[in-house]
């Protein structure tokens, strides 16, 4: 390492600089002047090659030996090493604008105010750094960042991950904001039980749904959803509670209540992370399964099947029949393959959601 660095027409020198010029002027040898300096000689020359930081300990010493203050060489260290940290900076924004790369401005504009800086890409840096509260955006490259990606089928793209880390991140600050009463599964439960009556309620359940889950110490967040973030939605601990997060990328009313009680029952079950596509492990399974049975109870789902009427009316007076919004039924005989996604007949039952923050 160099005694003085040079960065944006700016050098700074490392004390060690100075303390060669000291110890040539003095006449006298290296060893000589760490025995004076009460130092050992290694120790001297680290200083002196800028290999090593200047210590209070031997700022001191100098001071005495040479008749400066401790400050001046506590101030030529600390000049230094502002130096050097303004070019790692420069540095690591140069991979932030790698990581920024993936990530649509806009997004965080129409969806959270972030200022409009039309092709200021640094400056849309800093804003987007800044809101999301992390000293650098290259932390989203770290696959499991902040949960756990579970088991997911096929690779991950860097931008995937960058996009989901990003997602989870929105929501657990939102959650690290708001101050819920600690979780509690028993009320939990109840709340989940309370959601499935409102799912006709297409105009006002979320905030309905988000109260009895806050009583609950659970924080429900829905967010619009990051084009490539491959998820459909997350949980995590944050203190004493959960953050429960789901997002609209599918827009539909049926798979929309899906993910949300298939998160849920990942809650249920004491397990966090990231519900990606097609994810294929046993804690997905159990959740689906969950999913499916709160949505629509199996008895009564099986004896549907077995009557074989599948058109508008039947979902219709079934839907009503369990008290659920007709787009459920048809989303699970879509599922189940009972019924063409080309049929147009019943496209009319599935309502769409779209979220806004703002």
């Amino acid at each position: 390492m160099s005694n003085y660095i040079e960065y944006n027409d700016k050098i700074a020198f490392h004390p060690g600089y100075y303390i060669k010029e000291i110890v040539e002027e003095s006449g006298l040898t290296q060893e000589d002047f760490a025995k004076r300096l009460d130092t050992t000689p290694k120790n001297l020359s680290l200083l002196i090659r800028g290999e090593q930081s200047l210590s209070i300990d031997i700022a001191m010493k100098l001071s005495r030996m040479i008749g400066t203050s401790v400050s001046y060489w506590l101030n030529l260290q600390n000049a230094f090493d502002a130096l050097i940290a303004e070019f790692k900076s420069g540095e690591e924004l140069v991979q932030e604008r790698t990581v920024f790369s993936f990530i649509d401005y806009k997004y965080f504009r129409e969806n959270f105010n972030l200022p409009d800086l039309p092709r200021k890409i640094d400056e849309q840096i800093v804003q987007v750094r800044n809101f999301l509260n992390v000293a650098t955006l290259t932390v989203f490259m770290k696959r499991d960042m902040a949960v756990s990606f579970r088991s997911v089928t096929g690779e991950l793209s860097e931008a995937n991950i960058v996009k989901a880390n990003i997602m989870v991140q929105l929501a657990a600050n939102i959650a690290l904001k708001t101050a819920a009463p600690k979780f509690n599964k028993v009320l939990f439960e109840e709340a989940a039980r309370y959601a499935l009556t409102l799912t006709n309620s297409h105009s006002t359940f979320y905030p309905l749904i988000k109260e009895a889950f806050y009583k609950a110490g659970v924080i429900f967040v829905i967010l619009p959803n990051i084009s490539g973030s491959k998820i459909n939605g997350a949980t995590k601990k944050v203190g004493n509670n959960i953050m429960l997060m789901v997002n609209d990328r599918r827009l539909n009313s049926d798979t929309f209540w899906f993910s949300l009680f298939h998160e849920i029952g990942h809650i249920m079950n004491g397990d966090y992370g990231i519900s990606f596509d097609a994810e294929t492990c046993g804690q997905e399974e159990i959740a689906d399964k969950y999913a499916e049975d709160m949505l629509i109870p199996s008895e009564q789902y099986k004896q549907f099947i077995e009557e074989n009427r599948f058109d508008a009316k039947a979902i219709k007076t079934f839907a009503k029949k369990i008290d659920r919004d007709p787009g459920i039924v048809l989303g699970r005989l879509l599922n189940d393959k009972k019924v063409d996604y080309n049929d147009w007949t019943l496209h009319g039952l599935r309502h769409k959601y779209r979220v806004k923050t703002t």
